[in-house]
């Protein structure tokens, strides 16, 4: 186990956003299915045209050539719906997270203002999208808390309409879970499709799968790029890169937990951890736990965690917990994990981060399904400058101007002064025309007596 120190530690997290990783398997089966060598985006750019061409069409020959199942019918109907079951104690804890959630999000303001003064009024409307489009992976296991963490600060914002699509098994089945979890969310608008396509048919919108106004949830590299490339035609709530968890430790911590939260992230596929601590003794303790908890997972959750360890996981001895939180605010990891003695003596210090988790009984991997606020965070440096899922990730802001005439005699020649000094003249005449009309103009109550 490397330990970085100074300079080392600072150069090491330094980042900038970058595109997903690209494995040799995945190239090796772009090749073996479109029968040439082509990159992701080359891939993502043919199943996006030929969505927008062809529309349903697409989408059933798509999921059939990359899911193993071509669905005739691609929406998932009532009676499925109603009649998907999980046993008891699973139903249960659906209902605890959407309860955990929604109570979370309806703490956050979600109205605007209208302030009446001298000057007239001025203010915001705030105003739900109209419709939403979640995307819920499927793959190696139902990402049933994707479906909750995002649908639920939508339904909080107002969102009237939201549809959900997500990859089917290859019998055609969408897990029973994600089911469930949709209807007790009240969700009627599910689609047995994944990939890139899904992406393109909520951007282009087909005669199956209305398009929308936003869509939100995290993907594979190919959903990620398909994010990105229909910006425009639909809003994005980000590009999630694979997750990150960065844990700051004291000689208090306990290595058994240490090791544990990291682990929690590193079996996801790409996962970073990041363990700075101020204790050498514990960085060796850490060690010792990685190793035997690795061991005890099973597999394929060992394989992938390990890979993550070796291959990226970054450890740090700080000099003091000061210089601690200062790399982790260079580094603005997704998941900062804060396992000190008084975690909440550290908040203050906290500047860049998609979540933080104070103490031993709030880890992160709770925060992943029940805990309250969405899982759904900043990746890859990227929370320097954005917010985990909010509510207001889908509402619109509308700015309202509704000036007096006092104020427009009071403010306008400045107006027409900076518009002359941009060259845009229509603009100064524009405003001018109403402090000074024309002879013959009919006054009315907006123009100066």
């Amino acid at each position: 186990m490397q330990v970085l120190q100074g300079p080392d530690a600072r150069r090491a997290l330094t980042r900038t956003f970058n595109d997903l990783p690209v494995p040799d398997a995945v190239l090796a089966r772009i090749e073996a299915t479109f029968g040439e060598p082509l990159s992701p985006e080359a891939v993502v750019e043919r199943i996006l045209a030929d969505v927008r061409a062809r529309g349903d069409d697409a989408l059933r020959d798509w999921t059939g050539r990359l899911d193993g199942y071509r669905p005739e019918v691609l929406a998932v109907g009532a009676a499925e719906l109603a009649g998907a079951v999980v046993d008891e104690a699973l139903h249960g804890a659906i209902r605890t997270a959407i309860a955990r959630v929604r109570g979370f999000y309806e703490q956050q303001p979600a109205h605007g203002f209208l302030n009446h003064g001298p000057d007239g009024a001025l203010g915001q409307l705030v105003r739900p999208l109209g419709r939403v489009g979640v995307y819920v992976p499927g793959g190696l296991a139902p990402l049933i808390s994707t479906l909750i963490h995002t649908a639920v600060p939508a339904q909080v914002a107002g969102v009237p309409d939201i549809v959900v699509t997500t990859p089917p098994a290859r019998d055609g089945t969408v897990h029973p879970a994600i089911l469930v979890a949709a209807r007790e969310l009240g969700l009627t608008q599910l689609f047995r499709v994944g990939g890139a396509q899904a992406i393109g048919a909520l951007a282009y919108g087909t005669a199956s799968i209305p398009a929308v106004d936003k869509i939100a949830g995290p993907g594979n590299l190919f959903v990620v790029i398909a994010k990105r490339m229909v910006y425009g035609m639909a809003g994005i709530e980000s590009l999630p890169g694979p997750t990150e968890t960065l844990v700051v430790a004291d000689d208090s911590a306990s290595a058994r937990f240490v090791a544990a939260d990291l682990l929690a992230q590193a079996e996801h596929n790409g996962a970073e951890p990041v363990l700075v601590s101020t204790s050498r003794e514990l960085l060796i303790a850490v060690q010792a736990e990685l190793h035997g908890q690795l061991e005890a997972l099973p597999e394929p959750n060992r394989s992938w965690a390990r890979d993550s360890v070796l291959a990226r996981m970054k450890v740090v001895l700080a000099g003091s917990l000061d210089e601690a939180l200062s790399l982790a605010n260079l580094y603005a990891p997704e998941h900062l994990c804060l396992l000190t003695r008084d975690p909440w003596s550290l908040l203050g210090q906290v500047q860049r981060a998609g979540g933080v988790f104070l103490g031993e009984a709030s880890m992160e991997a709770l925060g992943d399904y029940v805990a309250g606020p969405s899982h759904v965070m900043p990746t890859g440096g990227t929370a320097r400058f954005m917010s985990p899922v909010n509510v207001r990730d889908f509402q619109n802001i509308i700015s309202v101007v509704g000036l007096n005439e006092a104020t427009l005699r009071r403010i306008g020649p400045a107006g027409a002064l900076l518009a002359r000094a941009e060259g845009l003249e229509a603009h100064a005449r524009a405003i001018e025309s109403r402090l000074a009309p024309e002879p013959g103009d009919t006054p009315g109550a907006f123009l100066p007596s």
